[in-house]
């Protein structure tokens, strides 16, 4: 190979390198449940060894970074917001420029009590919110609290409406059923130059949706998914009725007449502290792959 070709590529390869440095892109801040793992309460196998070597998987949500403006979105106020907070602005070097929740469940949007006077007393963080969950915040304490003294600063968002947040930099909303007993909840898609990505932590069973998730999938590049049991005898005391996920095994059979290319665009999420596939090389864990799928990870980052 000549000097000056191996100069051309090199130069190409640093101006490649070089946009892609300045590129947005997402990054998971945690992938359990709302309880996160271990589990308060739980002495189980699942949780044991958790608390005896002082280990945590931080509650699922995710960071919007655009590192061409040192800022950085939030979706979901989530009980580990300060670790999740300092990994966006600290160890990203952002500014947290506002926080979209998706619904009123606790491991959804109780790490905003951080911002507080207690805590940080920050001023007008933007927070955005559909309608109820705008409601839910107003009319009760102690979020109303961040309200009046301007902590935070409600912005109302609507279904299916884009919100452009950078250079080619987009978020939308869009309802999904779930048990909405002080909000609606929301999933997004967020886009950008490059590449787009589907978030959806929370969601009733697939056929409850309105919207087809195949032709959803085949149009997006990343899809994080409710994956929050593995299978109906995860938790044989419970009704599962009552709280009713997606199985990660009904997923897959759900899924599985996509290409492989389509079903590895799909990373389960929002794992509940009993399900097996939060330990890493389990059987349930290694099905995951051997079909084609993914188990999201905390730190994960994916290019928009």
């Amino acid at each position: 190979m000549s000097l000056l070709r191996t100069l051309t590529i090199f130069f190409l390869l640093s101006i490649c390198s070089s946009q892609l440095a300045h590129d947005p892109y997402v990054i998971i801040l945690g992938i359990t449940q709302d309880g996160g793992s271990p589990h308060a309460g739980c002495e189980n196998a699942c949780c044991k060894s958790l608390w005896q070597h002082g280990k945590k998987e931080k509650i699922s949500s995710i960071g919007i970074i655009d590192p061409k403006q040192r800022k950085s979105w939030m979706i979901d106020a989530t009980p580990d917001f300060p670790q999740q907070y300092r990994k966006l602005t600290v160890e990203h070097d952002t500014e947290l420029a506002g926080i979209f929740l998706t619904h009123a469940h606790i491991g959804h949007y109780t790490g905003l009590i951080h911002l507080g006077r207690e805590v940080m007393g920050e001023k007008n963080v933007p927070v955005f919110v559909m309608e109820n969950m705008e409601e839910f915040l107003k009319s009760n304490g102690p979020w109303d609290q961040l309200i009046r003294l301007k902590n935070i600063q409600l912005n109302r968002i609507k279904e299916n409406v884009n919100i452009k947040i950078g250079d080619s930099l987009f978020i939308e909303p869009f309802l999904v059923p779930h048990r909405d007993e002080y909000s609606e909840t929301v999933g997004y898609q967020v886009t950008g130059q490059n590449n787009s990505l589907l978030y959806i932590p929370d969601i009733d069973k697939w056929n409850k949706w309105e919207q087809d998730i195949f032709k959803i999938i085949l149009n997006i590049d990343i899809a994080l998914l409710d994956g929050t049991f593995y299978s109906q005898n995860e938790l044989p005391n419970r009704d599962m009725k009552e709280i009713p996920h997606p199985f990660i095994s009904e997923s897959m059979e759900l899924f599985f007449d996509l290409s492989t290319t389509n079903r590895k665009k799909i990373y389960f999420i929002h794992l509940n502290h009993s399900n097996p596939t939060l330990k890493l090389n389990s059987p349930e864990w290694i099905n995951v792959y051997e079909e084609g799928f993914n188990i999201s990870k905390e730190g994960d980052i994916f290019r928009l």
